[in-house]
């Protein structure tokens, strides 16, 4: 993923956020609070009856994007329309069968 510009991938994350909302998950950029000692991340959670996916508005792109990913690999991506470089991310991280 190194080799993609910053911009290049602030755009696969808005795909992905919107591939999100499709998906069901609501999708949520925070400004998450840190204090010395430990390390904070978004990540995907339930809320009540709502399923999020909070995304830190202050990591690096490429970290935005992983957290997205991740969130995604749990559902049924095959019916909707991705990029092939936003399909390629999502399924990058899936383990091998």
């Amino acid at each position: 993923m190194s080799e993609l510009s910053e911009a290049r991938i602030m755009k696969i994350v808005d795909e992905l956020a919107g591939a999100a909302e499709r998906a069901g998950l609501q999708v949520r950029r925070e400004k998450i609070m840190r204090e010395i000692g430990y390390r904070t991340r978004g990540g995907a959670c339930r809320l009540r009856d709502q399923d999020l996916v909070i995304i830190d508005r202050d990591q690096p792109a490429a970290e935005q994007l992983e957290v997205l990913a991740e969130a995604l690999r749990s559902r049924d991506l095959e019916a909707m329309y991705l990029s092939p470089a936003a399909r390629r991310i999502v399924h990058a991280g899936e383990p091998q069968s």
